[in-house]
């Protein structure tokens, strides 16, 4: 590599490629706040016994029972009964069964049109109490990492299969033994069971579902827990990938879903009665940690799952099923790393009492109906925001509103969104009415006052939208009437044609922690919102006021009222919310960080859109309170003063069509950031912004500032996209590593070609495919980036081998140099006693043998292992093999180059140390390597300058095949847990996919094979070159990264294997049959 501009251009890339990994890894490692709180159990695990199945020993199924005194086993599952539930976790921690949860009258979220399909009837109320128990059945699996192992996933699943079928069993000995002992015998039996899964267990409960050997029907209900669907989280190794395309495909027939969207289905089809919900952790779900595995190895593990990869998009079409982020899960709102998703009790509870919402009352079984299901998990998960925070700018969000209500002029009486009739309040204090004069208004205090808001009035010059945020319970602390005109009726008489109450279209939010008050009576801080409503123009047509009514402070529950009560509404103006940073200005901020001042009288709510989406780059943003309308008081008017007695806390939405919504409350300084997955292959064009909503005190002025925080940005580039870099970090040059690598970043040539042309090759494939395009920018912008980081780690990996290359050749030749001086000094007769038996040995057959036939030996012992014990093992012998001809060439070159030294030295005595002409590392394509590695019969160069060229050639072979054997590290740790408990053969792909890569590498350990060429049999005029080949498997990686599944290059690499090992068996035909052998020039493969 010669020229300042390429040192320089290689010097960047890698100061940016180590800033990203430091940096990153720093902020991947930093401790994660989530909020939750712990799960405290008492577990007792009673085992299930199943057939006698020996292929099952390891395996155990349990039933969870909580509590710690001494049972009876046999008894306890004689009695067996309720609703089974079938945990893939490592624990079994949702264990709730007790108790139905609390009613409120906030707006519940409901099935979309879509989601309903051909019956649209979803009207049912949830229960009261629930007709049975759940009963927790949890599988031990060894602690085995079916994430990292196909074969291990798949023999997971299997024995889920039969776990299932145990489970129902074991329900009808119990059934039928407490029969024969005339034991009262109540409700039916279980016909299916519900699976709820955990990480990989998620998926091993779908790939159940579609198992030949499963039975009809019994499983109609799966939960997954940060799951992967789309593809594995560490899709390294071909037959775990291979195994994911199965079942999706299965899953896509199953339901008659196409590849490219969920829009058509058969409602007839097999899987058409089983619903899927897939929760997914948020921004936080992943997991860094430490652990002993039970073969007593230290490993640390790493695992992601995404949001993208969690989303059940294009396997299960909305009918059936849908994903939800814990960050916008009713009654969650939290993100939550890997494992904390299992012990959260906020989300335990949640999911707990959702199943239980699924048992029919009269047969104490889970609802057969798939809509009624759907329906249910809708309602108890989701939360009833709208699902994008456009809803300023569009009429008539809420146009069912007055569904099955005539307007003021109508003669229906019934409102679907009013208080149940129990729910009352005292008359006194509603003849004390007041009347607003202006857009905003507050309440401070429970007073039972009822506020009169003039429609026509304060809704003109643009303000046509009324939007109110409060603490106060719907029903029992505020209620919201819609007027035709000012009457004198209390709020809980009979609707009538002129008056409809919307009070239950208040949206429940996540609040802060509330204010404690000093002592009774005594001003306090304001309590956070937990409740907005909103109103569009369309719904208020036909209305002239709007009342907002206020509780009196002793209630009729005899609940005491909250410490401070607040409540904030505002006709608004929608031009006036809206506010977009532009990608240019969003990414200026790194260097500069940005204000924007709100004054006094500003919206109540305000939208922010970020050009950039906040899942690439997270934004730190921070609200500070300037002032509150309170002037000349002599108290100060920052965060710390009278302004906390004023104004309420902020609080902050975020929204992404990938991951949801994210909520912040009692919002004042953070990192905001989503879970989005922009920029990939298969992304959609909306996640390229990201839409952000502040609920802000109108009657306080604040200071907006934000700026991009790099640190995280960093992170998240790692967490998003490091499998997408690692499969273009396998389309590594053959020879002159550190060339290529400097001339891969040439602008414009060749970098369009092999870094910008691969892109638009993707885009060509999602036309054919009638694929959505992603946002072009994006994924532009962080596909060129991480092709620049995959070839800055590549400098790195080829400076890196190369300096401990150099270090051991030095070392080896010193040594050498000692001994040949200490053999001289040697006692002949002993020196001659060691060289006849050192003779003798080598003089023996086997030795001999072995090593006539090293390549033989070498190919031989690598196809054993890759067959019979691991894959990962027999690329490790052609990894060492490739660092052996390294060292050897090396060696050879240091050698050489001191011979010449002493030469030049003897014929010219002034000469002084070794100088640049007899030891440096120049970046050029060379050609042979010892007999062990290659031959040639180049004489017009060097021995020297010979051995420099395989020392060259073995370094590229060396670097892409470490890599081939890293991808299936994880796999092999797997392996390496799994000793002793019971030995399974490789899967059958992967042993062929590495027989193949083994073939490349021993096919091209001579250099010459690199640059032959052949001609196809049915195109005898068109020669193709093995450089072309290359650059094909290099765009095949390519396009697999862009895909997340880098595991594919293995196709590429067996199928160069297979071509060279082909072009090796025509040549040696050719030269049989005494054919003029030509060799084409030689030249460097870039890919």
């Amino acid at each position: 590599m010669e020229g300042v501009k390429s040192k320089v251009r290689v010097g960047i890339v890698v100061a940016v490629t180590v800033y990203v990994a430091f940096v990153g890894i720093g902020g991947v490692f930093r401790p994660v706040r989530n909020g939750c709180v712990m799960t405290y159990m008492y577990p007792t695990y009673i085992p299930v016994k199943g057939p006698e199945n020996a292929s099952w020993t390891k395996y155990g199924i349990y039933l969870y029972h909580e509590g710690w005194k001494k049972i009876d086993f046999d008894e306890h599952l004689k009695m067996l009964s309720g609703v089974p539930v079938r945990s893939l976790a490592k624990e079994s921690h949702l264990a709730y069964s007790t108790g139905s949860m609390e009613q409120t009258f906030y707006q519940e979220a409901s099935l979309t049109h879509k989601e309903r399909g051909l019956d649209m009837d979803s009207s049912f109320s949830l229960p009261n109490q629930y007709p049975a128990m759940l009963n927790w059945f949890a599988v031990d699996l060894e602690g085995e990492h079916s994430a990292m192992d196909g074969h291990t996933l798949q023999e997971h699943t299997d024995y889920v299969v039969y776990a299932i079928h145990s489970i129902l069993d074991r329900y009808k000995e119990s059934h039928d033994a407490r029969a024969r002992e005339n034991v009262a015998v109540s409700g039916d039996l279980p016909q299916s069971v519900i699976l709820v899964g955990h990480s990989m267990g998620g998926f091993v409960a779908r790939a159940a579902v579609v198992h030949p050997h499963l039975r009809k029907h019994v499983v109609q209900t799966i939960i997954t827990l940060s799951s992967p669907h789309q593809s594995p989280p560490v899709a390294l190794q071909p037959s775990l990938g291979s195994y994911f395309a199965y079942v999706n495909g299965q899953w896509r027939k199953g339901y008659q879903v196409p590849v490219s969207g969920a829009e058509n289905y058969e409602p007839d089809a097999f899987l058409s009665h089983v619903v899927v919900i897939s929760i997914s952790g948020g921004a936080n779900d992943y997991q860094l940690y430490y652990g002993v595995t039970t073969s007593n190895i230290l490993a640390k593990r790493m695992l992601l799952v995404r949001s993208h990869l969690a989303t059940l998009d294009g396997i299960v079409p909305p009918t059936n099923g849908f994903t939800i982020s814990s960050t916008g899960m009713r009654n969650v709102w939290l993100s939550m790393e890997h494992q904390t998703i299992l012990w959260c009790n906020q989300l335990v509870v949640q999911v707990s009492h959702t199943i239980l919402s699924l048992l029919d009352r009269e047969t104490a079984q889970p609802s057969h109906g798939r809509q009624r299901r759907l329906a249910i998990f809708t309602k108890m998960l989701r939360n009833s925001l709208p699902q994008n925070l456009d809803w300023i700018a569009e009429s008539s969000q809420l146009s069912s509103l007055t569904n099955g209500v005539e307007r003021a002029s109508g003669s229906q009486a019934y409102s679907p969104f009013g208080c149940p009739k129990n729910v009352r309040w005292s008359d006194d204090g509603f003849e004390r009415d007041l009347y607003i004069e202006k857009p905003t208004f507050a309440v401070l205090a429970m007073d039972g006052r009822r506020r009169w808001l003039d429609i026509m009035k304060l809704g003109s010059n643009g303000r046509s939208y009324f939007v109110l945020v409060t603490n106060l319970v719907p029903c029992s602390g505020v209620r919201i009437h819609l007027w035709s005109e000012r009457v004198n009726i209390s709020s809980d008489d009979p609707l009538s044609r002129r008056v409809i109450e919307v009070t239950s279209k208040l949206i429940q939010i996540p609040s802060g922690a509330a204010p404690k008050q000093v002592e009774p009576g005594s001003q306090t801080e304001q309590p956070p919102p937990s409740a907005i409503f909103w109103i569009s123009p369309g719904d208020m047509e036909g209305f002239r006021f709007i009342s907002v009514s206020v509780a009196p402070r002793p209630t009729v529950s005899g609940r005491p009222p909250p410490a401070a009560s607040m409540a904030v509404g505002q006709f608004l103006d929608p031009k006036e919310v809206g506010k977009e940073f532009s990608p240019l200005a969003f990414m200026f901020s790194a260097y500069s960080q940005k204000d924007i001042v709100l004054k006094e009288d500003h919206p109540l709510v305000l939208n922010l859109v970020f050009g950039i989406s906040l899942g690439l780059l997270p934004v730190k943003f921070s609200l500070n309170t300037a002032s509150c309308g309170i002037k000349d008081s002599g108290l100060p008017s920052g965060d710390g003063g009278i302004c906390k007695l004023r104004c309420f806390p902020p609080v902050l939405l975020a929204w992404d069509a990938t991951s949801g919504l994210h909520v912040h409350p009692s919002f004042h300084s953070d990192t905001i950031v989503v879970d989005s997955a922009p920029a990939f292959w298969s992304s959609l064009p909306g996640p390229e912004k990201t839409s952000v909503m502040l609920l802000v005190d109108p009657h306080c002025a604040y200071k907006m500032s934000y700026s991009i925080s790099l640190t995280d940005g960093a992170s998240r580039f790692l967490l998003l996209y490091s499998f997408q870099a690692r499969a273009w970090e396998l389309d590594i040059p053959v020879t002159s590593m550190l060339t290529a690598a400097e001339y891969n970043l040439r602008l414009p040539m060749p970098f369009a070609l092999v870094a910008v042309v691969p892109i638009f090759v993707s885009m060509f494939i999602s036309l054919l495919n009638s694929q959505p395009f992603p946002p072009l920018p994006s994924f532009l912008a962080v596909s060129l980036s991480c092709y620049m980081v995959a070839n800055g780690i590549i400098v790195l990996l080829i400076l890196i081998s190369q300096l401990i290359f150099y270090v051991a050749a030095v070392l080896c030749v010193f040594f050498k140099r000692r001994c040949q001086i200490w053999e001289r000094s040697f006692d002949n007769s002993y020196r001659s006693r060691a060289t006849n038996i050192f003779s003798g040995f080598i003089l023996l057959k086997v030795v001999r043998t072995l090593k006539l036939r090293a390549g033989f030996v070498k190919i031989l012992t690598a196809v054993i292992l890759v067959c019979f014990v691991h894959p990962a093992l027999g690329l490790s012998v052609l990894t060492v093999s490739h660092a052996l001809c390294c060292h050897n060439a090396l060696s050879s070159y240091i050698t050489a180059a001191l011979r010449n030294h002493t030469k030049r030295k003897e014929s010219n005595p002034e000469a002084k140390g070794i100088g640049d002409s007899d030891v440096h590392m120049p970046q050029k394509s060379l050609s042979t390597t010892e007999k062990s590695c290659s031959s040639s019969s180049d004489l017009a160069k060097s021995y020297g300058d010979i051995q420099l060229e395989n020392f060259h050639h073995s370094q590229g072979l060396l670097l892409l095949h470490l890599l081939a054997t890293l991808m299936f590290g994880p796999s092999f740790v797997t392996w390496v847990q799994r000793i002793g408990l019971r030995h399974s053969f490789p899967q059958f792909l992967d042993s062929i996919l590495c027989i193949g890569v083994i073939l490349h590498g021993i096919c091209e350990t001579k250099p010459e094979f690199n640059f032959s060429s052949f001609y196809l049999p049915s195109m005898p005029g068109i020669e193709v070159r093995l450089s072309f080949i290359y650059m094909v498997a290099g765009y095949f990686s390519f396009l697999s990264g862009l895909a997340l599944a880098p595991y594919r290059a293995f196709y590429a690499m067996a199928a160069v294997g297979v071509i060279s090992f082909a072009s090796r068996l025509i040549q040696r035909r050719n030269r049989e049959k005494g054919e003029p052998y030509h060799n084409s020039r030689k030249h460097s493969h870039r890919p």
